[in-house]
């Protein structure tokens, strides 16, 4: 185990500041400050909020983080950090931070995708990803179908979101609900004691024309929003718990459809499935079931590992080093569209860890 890199990872690229240390396919250290209390009155993440709670939260998550893990900073084989996409502000504290970190101990940088890096951090919980894995990633920011034959080199997008994505529409049918920020876990809630069917609310691109991997759900949340003034309009009670458990099971039935046929066409036995929304229980459940029916394993990390955290930086920053990728420049910027066929941002052909010296620069 002692032979394995040993790698910080910093996720900044929305509203929490998450600090992770693995080593190899170890959880060592999973750090997290959140600044979702201060964009709840706003009813959203305020992306100024966020870069200067990221500011303030960076450097006591780090040293938090290595005290968790027990181990010194002086002792990590390479530091990675989130260089895309995300809120451009936010991404510039992690990366600057990452930069300032390896520079004075003299370790070599890695900039990745944050998209890899949630499927990455499935191997924290399940071990090596096999190859191919099809992955389904679902978040506030994104919703997209992507193919893994080399989680450091090669994922290759199938589908993705043409408007909102799946927990943007949680957010905007739980305000129109009055049940506050973030809508994914109240939605959640209320939905357990609801009925999936009581309202048939439309799945967007599910025709047999439309595109078979992508997704779009601004016509479901406008149809909710809709029904759900109506029924103010007539001054009727809105059936709250109904809606929820009826929105929900759209959403989800749309996104694991998608998914296991994307496996069954790509011929591929594995199904991952992360991002925020991936901790929804219901999701869960219904992915469970249609993927045992299908004959495809599911791999679905635990819920804090499913939401955004340094761990899963960290993780894909260790195969980085296992695998011998090349580390980042220094000019490492942050890319707000950073593509996911883009897993790392590499240097320019050689070493910068030797253009520092390696002397006291951190204490």
């Amino acid at each position: 185990m002692a032979d394995e890199p040993l790698v910080l990872g910093i996720e900044t690229s929305c509203d929490e500041t998450g600090v992770g240390i693995v080593r190899g396919t170890t959880l060592l250290a999973d750090a997290v400050a959140s600044s979702v209390d201060e964009h709840a009155r706003f009813g959203g993440v305020v992306p100024e909020v966020a870069s200067r709670a990221h500011l303030e939260a960076m450097v006591p998550t780090i040293d938090r983080a290595l005290k968790e893990a027990g181990v010194s900073a002086r002792d990590l084989d390479g530091i990675a950090v989130t260089a895309g996409p995300g809120l451009a502000g936010a991404l510039l504290v992690g990366v600057s931070a990452a930069k300032a970190y390896a520079y004075a101990l003299g370790k070599p940088l890695y900039g990745v995708n944050h998209l890899a890096s949630h499927i990455c951090v499935d191997q924290l919980e399940h071990g090596a990803l096999p190859e191919p894995t099809m992955a389904l990633l679902v978040s506030g920011g994104h919703s997209s179908l992507l193919m893994s034959t080399d989680i450091t080199s090669d994922v290759r997008p199938l589908g993705a979101t043409i408007d909102d994505a799946a927990g943007e529409a949680f957010d905007k049918i739980a305000r129109v609900l009055d049940l506050g920020f973030p809508g994914g876990p109240v939605i959640d809630r209320y939905a357990r004691e609801g009925d999936p069917e009581a309202i048939a609310f439309p799945r967007g691109l599910t025709g047999p024309r439309d595109a078979p991997y992508d997704f779009s759900f601004s016509g479901l949340k406008t149809a909710v929003a809709r029904w759900i003034e109506a029924k103010r309009a007539a001054g009727e009670e809105v059936p709250v718990r109904d809606v929820a458990a009826s929105f929900q099971e759209a959403v989800v039935d749309v996104l694991t459809r998608k998914a296991v046929r994307a496996c069954k066409d790509e011929g591929v036995g594995h199904l991952m499935i992360g991002g925020g929304v991936a901790a929804n229980s219901r999701l869960r459940a219904l992915a469970q079931e249609r993927c045992e029916a299908a004959g495809i394993q599911l791999r679905v990390p635990r819920p804090k590992l499913c939401t955004d955290n340094g761990a899963m930086v960290a993780a894909l920053g260790a195969e980085m080093v296992a695998r011998n990728r090349a580390a980042s420049s220094w000019d490492l910027s942050a890319d707000s569209s950073l593509p996911v066929t883009d897993t790392h941002v590499p240097g320019h052909g050689h070493d910068h860890v030797h253009e520092v010296s390696k002397e006291n620069l951190y204490s």
